[in-house]
């Protein structure tokens, strides 16, 4: 069991995303087919979610779904904790200007009803379950009246055959040791939901539009109660 003071708090994934920032667009390009497939499933949707809306992009990354998004969208605000991750974002080419900000998901500075649509990509998985409705929250709180949610994360064969369980706290929370190209090592928060936990847990803030539980990924669409 990880213990109390756990390796893997918020400080340690920080920095881990920190330093993958120029090596994480690769997973994206993995050569899977089934599992790049379950991936480019999600951007004709999604553009179409997003098709004339203003968009918050929360822990955006390295902008791999930002590029497909500003094909359609009318505006785009990007954010992320890490300042290395935004960098590689802006390398980007924007079909529609991008604005990027610094923001921490868990202090989430920006104002009450400002967005047609939110997005979160590959980060609830990194969030502490006793602590989903805080998520949930922050998500739901730009978002104007009837605003729509996408999100997608991993199932744990998208995580492949290096995946090494660094085991459990005591609130079920799975951690997972990764390594970086440079042989770095960190051991970091990840979860990996069922298909009825996602149910129950999004359902009670969320009319749950789509929910798609891959082998690889899972991804839902959701419009705010």
């Amino acid at each position: 069991m990880i213990p109390s003071e756990k390796p893997g708090d918020d400080r340690q994934l920080i920095e881990y995303y920190r330093q993958r920032a120029s090596e994480y667009e690769q997973i994206y390009y993995r050569d899977q087919p089934a599992r790049r497939a379950e991936l480019e499933a999600n951007i004709e949707p999604l553009k179409a979610m997003v098709r004339d809306r203003t968009v918050l992009d929360l822990a955006c990354g390295t902008g791999y779904w930002l590029e497909k998004m500003s094909e359609t969208a009318r505006h785009i605000v990007a954010a992320d904790i890490s300042l290395e991750m935004i960098a590689e974002a802006r390398k980007k080419s924007f079909a529609h200007p991008v604005d990027f900000i610094r923001m921490d998901l868990n202090q989430t500075a920006v104002e009450r009803d400002q967005f047609d649509v939110v997005t979160l990509g590959f980060w609830f998985s990194h969030h502490p379950r006793q602590d989903y409705d805080d998520l949930l929250d922050a998500v739901c709180r730009p978002l104007r009246k009837a605003g729509r949610v996408w999100m997608i994360d991993n199932n744990p064969p998208a995580e492949g055959i290096t995946r090494q369980s660094a085991g459990h706290d005591d609130r079920g929370n799975h951690y997972t040791w990764r390594s970086l190209e440079n042989g770095t090592k960190f051991v970091i928060m990840k979860n990996y939901p069922t298909e009825q936990e996602l149910r129950e847990t999004l359902g009670k803030q969320f009319l749950i539009d789509d929910l798609t539980y891959g082998t690889y990924y899972w991804s839902v669409s959701l419009t705010a109660r």
